[in-house]
């Protein structure tokens, strides 16, 4: 046999050699990486201002901390201060230990010493506290199906489940209300 016959048979197996291995490689691919997702982005101490449909002020978020999960888009936030404007001008404050914002922005949650005031203007000052309640900036509601506690000057009321609409300052239990009247002291 001459040397290109050799040659050639040399490139046959060493072609033959090369295709085995890449095709072991390819069935030897690494699995997926599985683990906690890092976040989008994080804020730290920042104030942020959302903005609704019609390019008005939905909320203001001011927080320490803030991080968007990249799975569904939604965020979580470290002792946030949720301020809603109301139509009047004044905005609600409302604090709690945690905070949740859902991808579209159009609900928020508070959990952990959930603490809301309604605005200095308007005569009615309300405290509202509770362990979880949910905002709805898009209609100006706020509910929780945990017992709240409502603070005025003369009253305080409590109930299991309450809804209030923020605007109007009106509130509205689901069941197991008590009511006492605390006289102001001059």
């Amino acid at each position: 046999m001459s040397w290109r016959g050799w040659l050639a048979i040399v490139l046959v197996i060493a072609a033959v050699v090369s295709g085995w291995s890449a095709w072991r490689q390819r069935a030897d691919a690494p699995g997926t990486v599985t683990g906690p997702l890092r976040s989008d982005y994080v804020l730290r101490d920042f104030e942020l201002i959302a903005l609704n449909n019609e390019g008005r002020e939905s909320f203001t978020l001011r927080a320490p901390l803030l991080e968007q999960n990249p799975a569904d888009r939604t965020i979580a936030i470290e002792t946030p201060l949720f301020l809603v404007p109301e139509r009047d001008g004044g905005r609600w404050q409302a604090r709690s230990q945690t905070g949740w914002v859902s991808a579209s922005h159009d609900e928020l949650r508070l959990e952990g010493d959930v603490r809301m005031t309604s605005p200095d203007q308007g005569g009615r000052d309300l405290l509202l506290t509770t362990t979880r309640m949910t905002l709805l900036p898009e209609t100006n509601i706020a509910r929780s199906d945990e017992l709240v506690t409502i603070q005025q000057p003369g009253s305080r009321i409590q109930g299991l489940g309450m809804q209030v609409d923020l605007t109007t300052k009106r509130y509205e239990f689901s069941s197991q209300v008590k009511q006492r009247y605390e006289p102001r002291r001059r």
